[in-house]
C-alpha cells in the first residue's frame, strides 16, 4: 500500500494567511529547499501525526493507570510460570548474569 505522501494527490485543502505568516512560510520552505506546498504538507502532517500521538499515549496512560491502580488494589496470586521465571531471575542475579 503506497504512503500517503506518496499516492496520488487528489484533495486539496485551502488557508487565508496573513502576509506575515506568508512570507514567513515561503522563507522556511526556501531553506528547506522544497515549494510551499510542499513544505505545508509536511508540516502539517508532522504535526497532525505528532498530535494523534500525543493523544493516544495520554488516553492509553489513562486507562493503563487504572489497570495498575486495581491491579495493586486487588493482585492476583502469582502462578507457576511466575513463580519460575522469579526463580531463574534470582538464579541469573545471584550468578552474575543479570
Amino acid at each position: 500500500m503506497p504512503s500517503p505522501t506518496r499516492s496520488r494527490k487528489r484533495e486539496r485543502i485551502e488557508a487565508r494567511l496573513s502576509a506575515e505568516q506568508k512570507a514567513l512560510i515561503e522563507r522556511a520552505a526556501q531553506l528547506r529547499g522544497c515549494s510551499v506546498s510542499e513544505y505545508l504538507v509536511r508540516s502539517a502532517q508532522d504535526a497532525a501525526e505528532r498530535d494523534i500521538r500525543d493523544h493516544d499515549i495520554i488516553t492509553l496512560s489513562a486507562r493503563d493507570s487504572q489497570v495498575f491502580i486495581e491491579a495493586l488494589l486487588a493482585p492476583q496470586p502469582a502462578d507457576a510460570a511466575l513463580r519460575a521465571a522469579a526463580r531463574d531471575y534470582r538464579a541469573r542475579w545471584r550468578a552474575g548474569d543479570a
